[in-house]
């Protein structure tokens, strides 16, 4: 009896700390998900990285709006280092319409993104990661063939006005990391909209 109940203490200890995602310097997995281009996409797609910028946003959260430009500018930057981000919807759009895949596809041409904008149908995706927030990053970085990630939170700290943000945590994060160190800080409350998740 006790060994039973031990037992089901170690699993229960096991599923739970999975259900919350992962913690900076956790193995992270590959994922396979449609682009708005009709194509899928995954990480091994890309031999020549080093690491990733993966952001759970959308279309409709205002956090997310606010904050397209500067991802753009992430990837166009560091993509060529490196880093390319891969954005990744995670909405049920039967909840929120304004994120469904078509009207990703329209976000996309009208922002002119210039990284893969994909959808997370499945929605195992966020929640294999942890996501909780749109936007929400997780910074990995390619370490003996893993993906282990480095960074989680927020991409800066004023959401509002980027040119007002004193701390911005996802510049510097990538910048340790191509110096070989380890982010400071590598963990920040992401700020955002919650995700939508499908009803049961």
């Amino acid at each position: 009896m006790k060994m039973t109940i031990s037992l089901f203490l170690i699993l229960f200890t096991a599923f739970s700390a999975n259900s919350q995602g992962y913690k900076v310097g956790d193995n992270a997995e590959d994922f396979k998900l449609l682009n708005v281009d009709g194509k899928y996409v995954q990480m091994a797609d890309y031999e020549d990285a080093k690491g990733f910028i993966v952001i759970f946003t959308c279309n409709h959260c205002p956090y997310s709006v606010a904050y397209e430009d500067r991802i753009n500018l992430l990837d166009r930057r560091f993509s060529q280092e490196g880093y390319p981000v891969i954005a990744v919807n995670p909405n049920d759009s039967l909840i929120q319409p304004q994120d469904s895949y078509s009207k990703m596809i329209v976000r996309a041409r009208e922002k002119s993104f210039s990284f893969p904008y994909l959808l997370d149908a499945s929605q195992e995706v966020f929640k294999t990661y942890g996501a909780t927030r749109t936007p929400h990053v997780y910074i990995l970085n390619k370490e003996n063939k893993e993906l282990v990630v480095r960074y989680i939170g927020a991409i800066d700290n004023n959401y509002e006005d980027g040119g007002a943000a004193t701390e911005k945590y996802v510049e510097s994060a990538i910048e340790n990391l191509k110096m070989g160190e380890l982010p400071e800080p590598d963990f920040t409350k992401a700020i955002g909209c919650t995700i939508k998740v499908k009803k049961s």
